[in-house]
């Protein structure tokens, strides 16, 4: 599998946890240019705003550039200033998600069961984000998608490897949020770019 026919970039979201702005610009610069262009800076990262806004200019028209561990409308507002335009929660927060709308963002918010899944479709997310995903598995999440809209897109997140995403998209996983698997504070640029090729090669594989 490839590219995303709508957005032209592969579903797999780089989640940058920790990251800090002076490192910012080398570290997303070095996951995009090996073809990983869905990238979100967590809120629990050190000036997250400041991060979003160095990626949003130095990737404009070649990424789409987001926040995660976003949890409240407030900070919605805040990341669509800086220029971040995917809002994605560990959590379901109709308010979280009705506040992105209105703001024209894309809604990724966190969902595990089914009650919480159709509740964020009815606020209006885009993308149901199932986390974390490797606690319930392939098996957890094929019978979730048994009952989902055929057209939801549902990315598995949390306890995903290069290894495992064909189990998951085999059960109907369209896409994947890369946390630990590919950055973590202090780990060397070359390191990172070589996890995030080998995410590259795993999807395209598929």
């Amino acid at each position: 599998m490839t590219m995303h026919a709508e957005t032209n970039h592969r579903p797999l979201v780089a989640i940058l946890r920790g990251v800090q702005p002076h490192e910012i610009e080398a570290v997303a610069m070095a996951i995009a240019d090996v073809g990983i262009t869905i990238l979100e800076v967590t809120m629990n990262s050190p000036d997250p705003f400041k991060s979003i806004a160095i990626m949003a200019k130095v990737l404009k028209g070649k990424a789409l550039i987001g926040a995660g561990t976003v949890t409240r409308p407030d900070e919605v507002e805040a990341v669509h200033k800086a220029g971040g335009t995917l809002i994605i929660s560990p959590n379901m927060d109709a308010e979280v998600i009705v506040k992105t709308k209105e703001l024209g963002l894309t809604s990724y918010p966190g969902c595990q069961t089914p009650t919480e899944c159709f509740a964020a479709l009815k606020a209006g997310a885009d993308v149901l984000k199932i986390f974390p995903a490797g606690t319930i598995g392939s098996s957890g999440i094929k019978a979730i998608r048994a009952v989902l809209p055929a057209a939801t897109p549902v990315y598995a997140v949390g306890g995903v490897n290069a290894g495992n995403m064909a189990d998951y998209v085999k059960v109907g996983v369209s896409g994947f949020g890369i946390g630990s698997a590919l950055y973590a504070p202090g780990k060397p640029l070359d390191e990172i770019k070589k996890s995030a090729q080998a995410f590259v090669k795993a999807w395209d594989a598929i």
